[in-house]
């Protein structure tokens, strides 16, 4: 049942009778379902390996429709849960790892270490995932451990380097003073600094119990200045442009 909703998906996608962003909202819709089932999964291993079709459905949609970028950051959901903000981190970084000129397998990798990032909040108290508020000092310190619950996780899955450093490096940054490692700018791998801005531009731009959602350049603006220094400079720039390009494209369509 599972693969005929998967062929039935591959097919709508292929249809160039569908407008890009119809394909934009049966992509996330459908891949939204998926992940959720994923991330309900006790078997991680085999998650990782399901997850490739998700993936490869949205790499393919960027490959073939050039303002696919546009159309799907325009979908990104307002409320934060774990299953749409893992989402949305994927569809983040992987545009803006293909700006920064990512390609090929890495892309891929990429793509599942972002989706998979906060893997190590299945061992957080779900009390404290899903609390109506800001969280306490104690319920900080657990929330904190769940990069490193996430490094145990992937590697008993024997799961990439890269995927590995995606989930336990996120929060990590570049003024040396992120958890838990305080890496340094340089010790900090290339694609868990894509997730580190994209998991922060995410959540600055969702919907908590306890603050409203900024506009997507009121939370850049917000990462440069207020948040100067820890994220690197490169990727920040790329970002603008990618949401640079995503507003030409609204007011293309406006018109």
């Amino acid at each position: 049942m599972r693969q005929d909703y998967k062929n039935y998906v591959h097919h709508l996608l292929a249809d160039k009778t569908i407008n890009p962003h119809r394909k934009a909202l049966i992509l996330r819709e459908s891949s939204y379902a998926l992940v959720e089932e994923l991330f309900e999964s006790p078997d991680v291993e085999k998650a990782l390996e399901e997850s490739k079709g998700i993936i490869e459905n949205f790499v393919n949609f960027m490959e073939n429709e050039p303002e696919s970028m546009g159309h799907l950051i325009g979908l990104s959901s307002h409320d934060f849960y774990t299953y749409t903000h893992s989402l949305d981190v994927g569809i983040y970084s992987l545009g803006l790892a293909k700006v920064a000129g990512y390609s090929g397998h890495e892309l891929f990798l990429m793509g599942q270490g972002a989706l998979f990032h906060d893997i190590g909040k299945r061992q957080v108290d779900i009390e404290i995932i899903c609390k109506n508020g800001p969280l306490d000092d104690e319920e900080w310190k657990q929330m904190q451990k769940h990069p490193e619950y996430g490094l145990v996780i992937l590697q008993e899955t024997n799961a990439p380097e890269e995927i590995i450093a995606c989930c336990f490096e996120h929060h990590e940054n570049s003024l040396g003073n992120g958890y838990p490692q305080q890496l340094s700018a340089e010790e900090i791998h290339p694609m868990a600094r894509i997730v580190a801005l994209t998991d922060t531009f995410d959540a600055l731009t969702t919907k908590r119990s306890y603050n409203q959602p900024m506009p997507p350049s009121k939370a850049l603006d917000f990462m440069a200045v207020k948040l100067k220094g820890k994220y690197d400079p490169d990727l920040l720039s790329a970002m603008y442009e990618t949401l640079f390009k995503m507003e030409k494209h609204k007011e293309k369509l406006s018109k």
